[in-house]
């Protein structure tokens, strides 16, 4: 018997892919220390498996399940079939009788037998294929449904995104292991169907299997364990190695390694790296070849004695020679069903382990959820919002993002907020949408906490652009919809938010308008200039009626003087409405109303642009500094 375990070659996958691979590692490192004990354990996720596919669809999981039923009883019938016809044959050949019309329907149930299998197994191959491509779909489906109800903070914690990605890849391939278990289902029961056999002939022939089989099993088990070690060695080199490979032939990193002629260093450490991984295999590979030979060889031997004895009774006449082929035939088919039983066995653990990844999944939950009595947003708002001594901290951090918050955003006001990187900005924005809640204190709408409002109505009312707004591979018309999918048949309305952003002079120059694919991921894409992209971004600000409206630095690839222009028609447009925006120019900053001053999460000073020129503080100080480079 040789276990095949093949090892995806997880270093060639495209580089963008980094954490789906470390993710893999971490499997991998998870399946060195796993024993025997846990793999059978891992077995319980197997029904809560099946009652996913169950839901994907009712009547192909029927179908499949009775397909392999019957396939399951065509060896032994075959068998017995042959047999019947074997000594049919014997006994015609003596010139004993006339049966030679039976002989032919025997010879046309077995031609029967054979096409009834070829297509039983066809039939099983395409329903399993469909059956996990809707379970594919049915899964990925539930996870996106699943993640849209959890909170952007376990998005932004590594040990959450992990598990998301871990679950992720629970939704593919998965093909694989519900053939396998349904083929291992459809293996024991054949298996009871030729043991049957052998027991009314000797039982101790199954004995005999077993001891012929099980030492092969246990020394594959065990190079699987080593393999799976040697692999959880060489993870940090592994990791090198793949990071080398991928700089040396990338369109990311061509034109630094052409220019300071890196080729030669890079190749060299590549070299390196994989010719010890080479010898490390090599090791394990003839270790595990000579020991498999011999678990081999013993189990030849094993299967021979029994063969041996059964040619031994037909010697004596104890049995016929359609008993001896039925029984060598059976005893045959065991052995190999039996070996690939056992064989499987180490693949559908391993899948059943990694279902727990999927499962664990869904037993997060949010933590920012709807209240039972939510209020119903203001329309409009009358008096604004009020930071009552707001702090934050993020998820396994010791430091605090925004801390002792106190501050008023009356209706109508545009506030600037100011500050280097790292002082808490895009966090207190994040807050006011309600992305995140407050580690503490609170912030009130009109007098109520924030939390007491109805969650999908608050969303609503607050249009949000953020510096790393996403680059949608799809149509202009498309990635402008986003801000409002609900709208996203709504031409006249998409069209009005292009020309608010400025965007609608690009759009005019393109060949296919607002029906141009965007990006270059997909046939026919067209990718715009940093700029451009922006201004598409921008034009989702408008597409919801909002009650307050936040700019998060989305136009810093723009030049000053079109960044001022956006800015100035946005002033213009949201008129009457409260307005919050983030940007590193002043220019564009002192068109606010008030500008709110951070350092390190904490509120420094707040005022109008010539109050705090007055004060002299730290915005006088950024302000001259930015002024007299624009000077220089």
């Amino acid at each position: 018997m040789i276990l095949v375990m093949p090892l995806v070659d997880v270093w060639t996958w495209p580089f963008a892919n980094m954490r789906k691979r470390n993710i893999f590692i971490v499997q991998l490192n998870y399946m060195a220390d796993v024993t025997l004990k846990q793999r059978f354990s891992a077995l319980g996720n197997l029904p809560l498996f099946f009652k996913l596919v169950w839901k994907t669809s009712p009547a192909l999981t029927i179908a499949t399940s009775l397909i392999r039923v019957v396939r399951s009883a065509i060896p032994v019938s075959v068998l017995y079939v042959g047999k019947l016809i074997i000594d049919l044959v014997v006994h015609l050949s003596r010139g004993t009788g006339d049966g030679q019309m039976h002989l032919w329907e025997l010879v046309a149930i077995e031609f029967g037998l054979a096409i009834l299998s070829d297509a039983l197994g066809r039939a099983s191959t395409l329903i399993d294929s469909l059956l996990g491509d809707l379970f594919s779909n049915y899964t990925s489906i539930k996870i996106m449904e699943h993640a849209a109800t959890l909170d952007l903070e376990q998005f932004e914690d590594s040990n959450f995104y992990d598990k998301l990605e871990r679950a992720r890849q629970q939704t593919i391939g998965r093909t694989i292991l519900l053939s396998q278990i349904l083929s291992q289902m459809q293996d024991l029961i054949t298996m009871g169907f030729l043991a049957a056999g052998l027991i009314v002939f000797n039982p101790w022939l199954i004995v005999l299997l077993l001891v012929a089989v099980l030492p092969a099993f246990m020394g594959e088990a065990y190079f699987n364990d080593q393999t799976y070690s040697l692999s959880r060695r060489q993870t940090p080199e592994r990791r090198e190695l793949d990071y080398v490979r991928y700089i040396g032939a990338s369109d990311e990193t061509a034109k630094e390694v052409k220019l300071f002629n890196l080729s030669g260093f890079l190749i060299d450490r590549f070299k390196h790296l994989s010719q010890t991984f080479y010898q490390d295999n090599r090791k394990l590979s003839i270790r595990r070849s000579l020991w498999g030979t011999a678990f081999s060889l013993f189990g030849t031997l094993g299967y021979y004695s029994a063969y041996v004895y059964i040619i031994y009774k037909a010697i004596q006449g104890r049995i016929t020679i359609g008993d001896l082929t039925f029984l060598a035939g059976s005893f045959r088919q065991l052995r190999a069903l039996l070996d690939g039983i056992l064989s499987r066995f180490t693949s559908v653990s391993q899948g059943a382990i990694y279902l727990k990844d999927f499962f664990d999944f869904f037993e997060i939950q949010p933590t920012i959820i709807p209240s039972p009595k939510a209020l119903p947003f203001p329309n409009p708002v009358r008096q604004g919002f009020v930071f009552d001594n707001v702090s934050f901290k993020y998820v396994n951090s010791d430091t605090w993002a925004n801390r002792h918050l106190n501050f008023t955003l009356p209706v109508g006001e545009k506030l600037a907020l100011v500050g280097e990187n790292g002082a808490g900005k895009t966090t207190l924005v994040k807050l006011l949408a309600r992305l995140y809640d407050p580690t503490e204190g609170r912030i009130l709408l009109d007098g109520h906490d924030l939390r007491e409002y109805n969650l999908s109505e608050l969303r609503k009312n607050v249009g949000v652009i953020f510096q790393d707004y996403i680059r949608y591979q799809m149509t202009v018309s498309q990635n402008i919809a986003v801000g409002n999918i609900d709208e996203k048949e709504n031409k006249e309305l998409i069209e009005r938010s292009a020309r608010k952003s400025l965007a609608d002079r690009l759009v005019q120059r393109l060949a296919g308008k607002y029906d141009q694919a965007l990006g270059k991921r997909f046939n026919q894409g067209v990718e715009l200039s940093g700029g451009e992209w922006q201004k598409i971004a921008l034009a989702r600000a408008y597409m919801k009626d909002a009650q307050l409206l936040i700019l998060d630095e989305p136009t810093s690839a723009l030049d000053a003087r079109a960044e001022y222009e956006v800015f100035q028609r946005f002033s213009e447009l949201t008129k009457g409405k409260t307005a919050v925006l983030i940007s590193h120019r002043f220019s564009t900053v002192r068109m606010a109303d008030r500008i709110l001053v951070l350092d390190k999460g904490e509120l420094l000073e707040i005022g109008s642009h010539e109050q705090l020129l007055q004060n002299g503080g730290r915005y006088a100080e950024l302000f001259n500094l930015q002024a007299l480079g624009y000077q220089k």
